[in-house]
């Protein structure tokens, strides 16, 4: 099965409705086929801040929303994680292309890559770390199960041999 096409069965298979996303070369084709699916409202943004804070509007507006992004942009959203989301326990699906592990080829991606489970566990956020995408099939309608009862945010970690 397709990598990308796993995780987009799965995020229907959870009833994600809808989705902000920053660009990354990982999760293209993924972005692609919720932007073909009428299911799935999509919110392209220019950096995760600002799409934490739409899905959270789309939330309190009755959306399961989740965010595509690269885990690069996990420091750039530590604030709006802390304070918004687990002050209101809002869910929250993060899908993150894991840059910097095994086989990355951009020696700058490495540090992010070792910090990135780090900062989750810091912040008191769940994740999950699917190897291939029978895996990701199964686990995502799950995840948002855990993260809507939890009130938490919860990422899905999508290492460089996932894709």
């Amino acid at each position: 099965m397709d990598s990308s096409q796993a995780v987009f069965e799965g995020l229907m298979k959870a009833g994600i409705d809808f989705a902000v996303s920053v660009p990354c070369v990982n999760l293209a084709k993924l972005m692609d086929m919720i932007d073909c699916n009428q299911e799935i409202t999509h919110i392209p943004v220019t950096r995760e801040e600002e799409g934490f804070g739409i899905a959270a509007g789309a939330y309190m507006g009755g959306k399961k929303p989740a965010i595509l992004m690269q885990n690069s942009g996990l420091g750039n959203s530590i604030n709006v994680l802390a304070s918004l989301y687990k002050l209101y326990k809002f869910p929250i699906l993060m899908i993150i292309s894991h840059r910097g592990t095994e086989g990355e080829f951009m020696s700058a991606q490495v540090p992010m890559g070792e910090a990135t489970p780090g900062l989750l566990d810091t912040l008191e956020i769940p994740y999950l770390n699917p190897k291939t995408p029978e895996d990701a099939l199964k686990l995502i309608p799950e995840s948002w199960l855990l993260a809507e009862m939890g009130g938490s945010p919860l990422g899905i970690l999508l290492d460089i041999g996932f894709w």
